[in-house]
């Protein structure tokens, strides 16, 4: 869009001023330069703004996305951005990936969801898409190319959610008094053992257990401040509220002086396995004894579904989601009687199954 008229000297105000107008939106540009230097100016920065309004018009979400998706590549990790481009190539893409900004409607984003439903992906993925495409637009928005803002999207009603798979009581009874399963062919002692168990009594994420080093733990309570990931990266946790102290039941205790015995040199608790082999293994070892098949992280969801009983803030403070504190000496100070309170009635639950 083209100016049609300039800059004028507003006598009253002491500055050079001019108006425009484009797609519904007025706006004024001025400066305080005297003479033909600040009409010049003011003149300038009006036919900005119409420019970038032309060139908002013109860009493909695609282009837009290239732009977004590079910028969460910088200030995310890999964990977070890999996930988000297998969203963007299979959903968004395909529907709205041609299309200019300008021409989208809310209708356009929301079949974007309700195609996700209608091809039976869980509550948590379509929850994930559309969290992808709220910070896009907040992205375009900010970077000029559009003021569009779906409204009123929404997870189709009949979403379900992942079905997790837990360990039953009888399970857990056999976890907790076999350590045997095969390596080529022979029956052994499993050395992942402790790793398994400790999973299911201590609702650990599967990453947190890699992460955990000798140095974490002053007697019975684990201060819990980095994991490792699937891709062997060292991180500081899923979110800030990963980062926490834990006081461990005495079943759990025991399990990790156990697993100190096997393994006294090593920096970590659980050495340089991967989560990649270890779930290799505990599939093996579930086999092996008969378990319901899992997931190491529904192992997490297992000590949950197991400690349901515990008042809401206690299983928060457990399972990290709840408020973590900076330094290891205000938390331990500020949770300490709270710590051996939750590890006392944990125990008790424990003591029962097994």
């Amino acid at each position: 869009m083209k100016r049609t008229n300039t800059a004028k000297w507003v006598e009253s105000a002491g500055r050079w001023q001019i108006n425009v107008q484009q797609n519904g939106v007025r706006k004024t540009f001025t400066s305080a330069k005297p003479g033909r230097t600040g009409q010049r100016e003011a003149n300038a920065k009006a036919d900005a703004w119409l420019e970038q309004g032309i060139k908002s018009q013109r860009v493909k979400v695609k282009d837009a996305w290239a732009e977004f998706y590079e910028r969460v590549k910088k200030t995310t990790s890999r964990s977070n951005y890999e996930p988000m481009d297998g969203r963007w190539r299979i959903w968004i893409k395909p529907r709205i990936g041609e299309k200019k900004l300008q021409s989208l409607t809310t209708q356009n984003v929301q079949d974007i969801l309700d195609d996700a439903h209608a091809k039976g992906r869980s509550r948590k993925t379509i929850k994930n898409i559309m969290g992808d495409l709220n910070n896009f637009f907040r992205f375009c928005r900010r970077a000029g190319y559009s003021t569009f803002f779906p409204e009123d999207l929404r997870i189709p009603e009949g979403a379900r959610l992942k079905e997790r798979q837990i360990l039953q009581p009888k399970d857990f009874a056999i976890l907790m008094n076999s350590s045997k399963t095969t390596y080529r062919n022979k029956e052994v002692d499993d050395p992942l053992i402790h790793y398994y168990r400790l999973a299911v009594l201590t609702g650990m994420r599967p990453g947190e257990l890699l992460g955990l080093e000798w140095d974490d733990i002053k007697e019975a309570t684990v201060h819990i401040q980095r994991a490792i990931n699937c891709r062997d990266e060292i991180t500081r946790g899923k979110n800030d509220n990963a980062i926490r102290s834990v006081t461990l039941s005495e079943m759990a205790y025991l399990e990790l002086q156990a697993q100190k015995k096997e393994n006294p040199k090593e920096k970590r608790v659980f050495g340089e396995f991967s989560e990649r082999y270890i779930l290799k293994r505990w599939h093996i070892y579930a086999a092996y004894n008969h378990i319901t098949p899992c997931t190491l992280y529904e192992l997490r969801h297992t000590f949950v579904s197991i400690a349901a009983n515990l008042p809401e803030g206690q299983m928060k403070r457990l399972v990290g989601h709840s408020k973590s504190m900076d330094t290891y000496g205000v938390y331990a100070h500020n949770f300490g009687n709270r710590g051996k309170e939750d590890a006392s009635k944990l125990n008790e639950i424990f003591s029962e199954l097994k």
